[in-house]
């Protein structure tokens, strides 16, 4: 159900002094590639590596008057518990390929890539980005992605280990080497991690350079995004979540130099609408009910607890044994090692069981918690939305569709013509390229 917060109004307290709220809203399409909270078990789940699948998405988003079209990366499928985890991750397809093809269909929708600075040479991805950017005549943007694990970087010839301090330092020489090689300028470059001589060779496109994205949410991380990325999509699904993450981006981006305005917010969101609230909350329990089944719900468990789980009944209560205190693959976290695991764990069993919840109950709410979420009746959702955009708190939305590829049907339908009447959705593309449309200045 939407838990919308009561209204202030535009004339509240501004969330810092030098931003400016536009109260309007650009949305994103996320296609991840199979994932926790994309359902696959249905009739009508497309295939996540056909053709078929991303164009069906990408003309059903631009037909919304998105902003753009966001892909995301898997280098290397995940594993659970050393072997590939079957029920989440398949391979996605190479970003920058498969957009290219898109832009071949599409005329306005910007095409997002994500792209990793651990494994990737700058200036190679800096071209690649620019033709990419050239082809679809000013609509590319690069999500700066950075990885300090040497589990995926196994598939790479350099091994792509990154001390886990060094991550946003890497990343911020490897950005301003592409920035420069975008300007045409001639690279001279020698620093911790790079040697690099080369020269731009190609034309700016008609939005100057690809719109940079970046999700950062730690302290480093909302540094980097405020002095490197024109858009931050971190989620933050509650109004005061929102407000707090908004004041804390406009503060870092003044003190980086930079206008308060000068970075967009679009946290990721899953949105599951329906035309009343009663129906609404009915199909939040269908959607959570086909994301998370009982193997994924114990399978969830097992990366916390660090062991085989599968003699538990998930409509059990929760493993009343304790997790293995060791230090385990990449998959289960680096905060989940050791000390914190045990705590964790033993927060967790006496939460459910408060609640009196089993181990598939607990692990659906888990989930559903564990990403910004929107839902309720289309004008419910408007009305929480308009505020959001009205305070400024957000600048629209990245949404991850719960279902591939009609899960954007609804919000297209029912959702945008909502936001278009309260006059925070534009009616039409402000113009040609991704940085237009998503009100950005030039670079």
């Amino acid at each position: 159900m939407s838990t919308a917060t009561p209204v202030t109004g535009t004339n509240a307290h501004p969330i810092h002094p030098a931003h400016t709220p536009t109260g309007q809203l650009s949305f994103g399409a996320f296609f991840q590639g199979v994932n926790s909270s994309t359902i696959w078990r249905l009739p009508d789940s497309g295939d996540q590596v056909a053709w078929e699948s991303f164009e069906a998405l990408i003309r059903t988003a631009e037909r919304g008057k998105f902003a753009a079209f966001f892909l995301g990366e898997g280098l290397r499928l995940r594993e659970h518990r050393g072997v590939p985890f079957e029920l989440d991750v398949a391979g996605r397809p190479d970003a920058q390929t498969l957009l290219a093809a898109l832009a071949a269909i599409t005329e306005k929708i910007g095409l997002v890539a994500t792209q990793n600075t651990t494994y990737n040479d700058p200036v190679d991805l800096a071209r690649r980005l620019q033709t990419l950017d050239l082809l679809s005549e000013g609509r590319a943007g690069w999500n700066i992605v950075t990885t300090d694990n040497a589990w995926t970087g196994e598939n790479f010839r350099r091994g792509g280990y990154l001390d886990h301090a060094d991550r946003y330092t890497h990343a911020e020489a490897f950005v301003e080497i592409a920035q420069q090689y975008w300007r045409g300028e001639s690279i001279s470059h020698d620093g911790a991690h790079y040697s690099v001589r080369a020269q731009g060779d190609l034309p700016r496109s008609a939005q100057g350079q690809p719109v940079l994205f970046q999700a950062g949410a730690s302290p480093a991380g909302q540094d980097f995004a405020a002095r490197t990325a024109d858009v931050i999509f971190s989620p933050h699904g509650t109004l005061e979540a929102a407000v707090e993450f908004r004041r804390s981006i406009a503060e870092r981006t003044v003190a980086a130099g930079r206008d308060a305005n000068s970075v967009k917010i679009l946290p990721g969101a899953e949105v599951v609408l329906a035309a009343t609230e009663e129906e609404a909350d009915e199909k939040v329990r269908w959607v959570r009910d086909l994301q998370v089944g009982p193997e994924q719900a114990i399978a969830l468990l097992e990366q916390y607890w660090g062991r085989d789980l599968s003699a538990f009944d998930p409509e059990g209560p929760l493993p009343d044994v304790e997790p293995e205190v060791v230090e385990s693959g990449v998959t289960r976290g680096a905060g989940f090692q050791f000390a914190q695991a045990q705590d964790l764990t033993r927060q967790w069993r006496e939460e459910a069981a408060q609640k009196g919840q089993s181990i598939l109950e607990f692990a659906r709410v888990k989930a559903g918690s564990r990403r910004g979420t929107f839902t309720g009746s289309y004008d419910a959702v408007a009305d929480r939305l308009t505020e959001f955009a009205r305070l400024g708190a957000i600048d629209g939305l990245n949404i991850t569709p719960w279902l591939i590829p009609s899960g954007l049907d609804d919000i297209v339908d029912h959702l945008i013509p909502r936001l278009q009447e309260r006059g925070v959705y534009p009616a039409d593309y402000a113009g040609s390229t991704l940085r237009e449309n998503l009100g950005l200045g030039p670079r």
